[in-house]
């Protein structure tokens, strides 16, 4: 019986979760042609596990623990941006890394967050498996549930190392996402003060 199993059948659940993903781990260092047990290479399995779980830490992540009541109202109706944000996530497709900056707007109707609240939850989504769309889409979704403005708008981009490593290899590739929800919607003026207000990122 090899060890990794031995290790299984005594450990808590969750050392038999990370028992196992470094097992696969170990498996797929096998099957590329590699030696899992070069020196290089002997706490690769214990590294990906580490790596992979922070990078996916989004799923088990509270949104509302994340504000954490940082919530509050205020006699404001002008629009609140919090631009320039970095983030890092995996494509889903390849579990390849895709980051770049988000931008995110809103105009409170009675209720502004945090402003360190903003690229908490653009982290929550982000460290999941994911596609720019969906992650562009929750973070405006979640805004709009939890402090029902007039109005939100997020803009993403993105270089996806899925194109630039692999397939079609082309390395200066940007996607751009946005989410346009309410007023950023219906307002064209308001709309175009937000772009105009990013533009030189």
């Amino acid at each position: 019986m090899p060890p990794e199993t031995i290790a299984t059948t005594t450990a808590t659940p969750t050392t038999r979760y990370n028992a196992a993903m470094q097992d696969l781990v170990r498996r797929m260092l096998i099957e590329l042609g590699e030696n899992p047990d070069r020196d290089g290479l002997l706490d690769t399995p214990k590294r990906v596990d580490k790596s992979l779980r922070f990078l996916t830490s989004g799923y088990a992540e509270d949104i509302d623990a994340v504000i954490n009541d940082a919530l509050f109202d205020v006699d404001y109706s002008e629009m609140v941006i919090v631009k320039d944000i970095d983030y890092y996530s995996l494509c889903e497709h390849h579990l390849l890394p895709f980051f770049g900056k988000c931008h995110v707007a809103y105009v409170p109707r009675t209720k502004v967050i945090g402003l360190s609240k903003i690229p908490r939850i653009v982290d929550v989504f982000a460290r999941r498996l994911q596609v720019q769309e969906r992650l562009t889409n929750q973070i405006a979704e979640c805004i709009r549930e939890k402090i029902n403005p007039l109005g939100v708008a997020v803009v993403m981009q993105g270089t996806h190392l899925c194109m630039a490593m692999r397939g079609v290899e082309k390395q200066n590739s940007v996607a751009k996402t946005s989410a346009m929800l309410g007023l950023f919607r219906q307002d064209a003026r308001t709309r175009s003060e937000f772009l105009d207000l990013i533009k030189t990122s």
